[in-house]
């Protein structure tokens, strides 16, 4: 993590504390400054790093978001300070090339910006203010004995296709009643194909689509029973979704039995209370998971043979197929922040 020292309206420059900083910004005229800005612009001498973004309503962080992954950094600036934004912006970061800074104006928000999603931004801007400069200089060495930390215990990263895993059911609950939601698509679903769907944003069953005939009820091969409010799907550009934020129009992710993908639009939601069941699993990382699926016999979820099985007929010590991952998510964003979700 960086530390700038804005020095564009002090007339009052202490050179105590001059090598605490990464870069400065002045003037734009003032050939000494490393960084300058100006119509939000950021520049490096004569080069553009970046964009700079005063942050006052939604409309704007959207604009700030909209410049990631085209500049090397974004410097963000608030009317009326909140992590929220800077959470955000961290998020939607995430596998980007983009670099965040921003500005902060008392010690306490330090802290707040330079841990923010146990990640934090790239670089704290701050004016020649004693109380700013040590705060942040704490957090610049706090943030560089965690990466060290982090450095001597880290393992290679494991690369793998995407694919399904193995979830064994450990348990299978009454889950008493609640708003299900069927997702009706504007495509027609292939027999082995589903929804990605779970409790935890790290552990998803794949749920099957209503593509086979019942004694009862006839297929509905545009459908899939995906569950209550709470649980989260996976939408077709890699973020995932509560039930409850879905409209008609937006992309869901269909799964096949093989793992493979393809979008799929939404045409309606149906939802009404109905009894449910809670499935609990545990994968092939020993790591647990849930969800809560209708009791019908029309809701299936896909065995290790990769057969559909009807969860009214499921048992504990159970396989079936699922995908998880490492990391978490914000606001459906995947991030590699540790969060624990049970």
């Amino acid at each position: 993590m960086e530390i700038w020292l804005d020095e564009r309206f002090e007339t009052n420059k202490s050179v105590e504390y001059d090598g605490a900083f990464d870069r400065k910004i002045g003037l734009a005229s003032d050939q000494k400054t490393q960084l300058s800005l100006e119509g939000g612009v950021l520049q490096n001498g004569e080069h553009v790093i970046g964009g700079h973004v005063l942050i006052v309503d939604e409309l704007s962080q959207n604009h700030a978001r909209s410049l990631i992954g085209s500049v090397e950094w974004l410097l963000v600036e608030f009317a009326d300070w909140s992590m929220i934004p800077i959470e955000n912006l961290i998020a939607a970061c995430e596998g980007t090339p983009t670099k965040i800074a921003a500005y902060i104006t008392k010690p306490h928000q330090a802290q707040g910006a330079g841990f923010a999603l146990q990640k934090g931004v790239d670089a704290l801007v701050i004016s020649p203010n004693s109380g700013l400069i040590e705060e942040s200089m704490i957090v610049k060495s706090q943030r560089t004995e965690r990466n060290l930390s982090t450095e001597s215990v880290r393992q290679p990263d494991q690369q793998s296709a995407v694919g399904l895993q193995h979830l064994t059911i450990s348990s299978i609950e009454n889950g008493d009643t609640a708003e299900r939601y069927c997702i009706d698509m504007t495509r027609l679903l292939k027999d082995g194909e589903g929804l990605l769907l779970g409790s935890s944003a790290s552990s998803f069953v794949l749920v099957h689509g209503e593509t086979l005939a019942a004694e009862f009820v006839p297929p509905r091969p545009f459908r899939v029973n995906a569950g209550p409010p709470h649980a989260y799907v996976t939408m077709a550009n890699g973020n995932t979704k509560y039930l409850s934020e879905l409209c008609a129009g937006d992309q869901v992710m269909l799964t096949n039995t093989e793992g493979m993908q393809r979008s799929a639009t939404i045409g309606r939601l149906k939802i009404e209370i109905r009894p449910m069941l809670m499935l609990n699993w545990v994968d092939e990382n020993d790591k647990e998971g849930s969800m809560f699926l209708q009791q019908a016999e029309t809701v299936r979820v896909i065995g290790q043979d990769s057969q559909p099985l009807s969860i009214t007929e499921l048992k504990k010590g159970d396989v079936i197929l699922g995908w998880c991952q490492k990391g978490a998510r914000h606001i459906g964003v995947s991030i590699s922040s540790n969060v624990s979700e049970r």
